[in-house]
């Protein structure tokens, strides 16, 4: 039952402050690969949290013991023990209740996010068969429209989109910087990260963790994408080239070089980011290792701790023997007694 609280108010005390420890962090600016990374792990926690927390309210404490028979009886006693009780039976129900409807709801949304996704880029590539008028020398596909606009379709045929009027907006080295940005998006699977998140957020749409998660996921990607397209070039230079594209909206399973937040994005490339130093980006990684440890920690730790201390001591086991035969009355050792 200590267990189980500790594991539950973990998970609480993550959604409570999560948020506010999402939005505020400015060391993703210098190193956003590792701030995808921490918010996937708080993510991660609390989810890990929620389903340790109602498994440990299901399962009753136990001993764990060298030998497999020791221990099986052993566990169906503590189990039945538990389970006697009205109060024990709707506590162990409820935790496992909490678990089962977290793995699934959680994988329900991952499908379905999945799918969803899947589908319209389907939708999407048959457009581009009607409107793709040819290839361009870098294998994008080249639509003919004055807009300036630039976007890639990830998936296995994943595809660059360029429309004609990005071509006459952009110079030689802005394109290589947009081009760099979109393959960035596809090499990354970036599409998978921002399904993730996306996913976690409507399996808990009351819980602004979530939310926070998934925006700040989706934005911290699309700098991923701009440090390719800079260190292809020259920041500046895909300043500019993001600059040429902005404005215009994201198709649906798409990422757009002008997509999410493009005028602080610019901003960024603009001003120069230094990346993040050795004991920062050592004590980020720590912090967030320690973030989804911690719940594992706490669940395994008290039977870690057991290990190795038996059930059975010099041939007594240390459930009695009345309740062994309470558990397992049909066993031949409880009818020869």
């Amino acid at each position: 039952m200590i267990v189980a609280s500790a594991l539950l108010a973990y998970a609480a005390l993550l959604a409570a402050l999560g948020p506010s420890v999402v939005r505020r962090a400015r060391w993703v600016e210098q190193a956003p690969r590792l701030g995808i990374a921490a918010w996937q792990a708080l993510s991660a926690a609390f989810v890990v949290s929620l389903v340790l927390g109602g498994l440990a309210l299901s399962v009753p404490d136990l001993r764990l013991g060298t030998g497999l028979a020791e221990l099986l009886r052993a566990c169906l006693a503590a189990v039945r023990a538990q389970y006697a009780t009205p109060g024990g039976a709707v506590i162990g129900a409820s935790g496992a209740a909490l678990a089962a409807l977290v793995l699934l709801r959680c994988g329900w949304r991952m499908a379905a996010t999945l799918l969803r996704a899947v589908a319209e880029r389907r939708r999407h590539r048959q457009v581009l068969r009607l409107l793709g008028s040819r290839l361009h020398a870098s294998g994008a596909v080249l639509i003919d429209h004055a807009v300036p606009a630039a976007y890639c379709l990830p998936g296995i045929r994943r595809q660059v989109v360029l429309t004609t009027g990005a071509l006459d907006a952009l110079s030689e080295r802005q394109l290589q910087a947009v081009l760099a940005h979109e393959r960035a998006h596809l090499r990354g699977r970036h599409d998978l990260v921002a399904a993730a998140a996306l996913a976690l957020s409507s399996a808990f749409p009351g819980l602004a963790l979530f939310r926070a998660v998934s925006e700040e996921t989706v934005r911290l990607l699309e700098l991923v994408a701009d440090d390719a397209a800079a260190r292809s070039t020259h920041r500046l230079v895909a300043a500019e080239a993001m600059l040429n594209v902005a404005g215009q909206p994201e198709p649906a399973g798409a990422f757009a070089a002008g997509g999410t937040g493009t005028g602080r994005r610019i901003q960024r490339l603009i001003a120069g980011v230094p990346p993040l130093g050795r004991v920062p980006t050592a004590l980020a990684g720590g912090a967030a290792a320690a973030l989804l440890a911690l719940p594992l920690g706490v669940f395994a730790g008290p039977a870690a701790a057991l290990v190795d201390t038996a059930c059975c001591v010099d041939g007594t086991m240390a459930i009695s023997h009345a309740e062994v035969c309470e558990a397992m009355p049909t066993t031949r050792e409880c009818l020869t007694r």
